[in-house]
């Protein structure tokens, strides 16, 4: 997934999503993942939190589902 910083410059940020077919993460990178039933949150790490005007990062993650995989969709804020 890619995050890009808006018109400001940002310290932080945070993607959230909800899965809705029991997807679950089992591995992830650039970014530290907590989960909650079926609610998942990504953080920056350290080194990709501060992003300029415009500027973006990436982090990504693997999972794995029973049945369908549906796409869910993404709230993100920053900071």
């Amino acid at each position: 997934m890619t995050v890009t910083a808006g018109s400001s410059a940002i310290s932080s940020w945070t993607v959230g999503w909800r899965f809705g077919n029991g997807q679950t993460v089992t591995q992830s990178w650039n970014a530290t993942i907590s989960s909650s039933g079926d609610q998942v949150t990504a953080r920056n790490v350290g080194y990709n939190g501060a992003l300029g005007a415009g500027a973006s990062t990436q982090f990504g993650f693997l999972g794995t589902w029973n049945g369908a995989n549906g796409v869910p969709t993404l709230t993100c804020t920053a900071s």
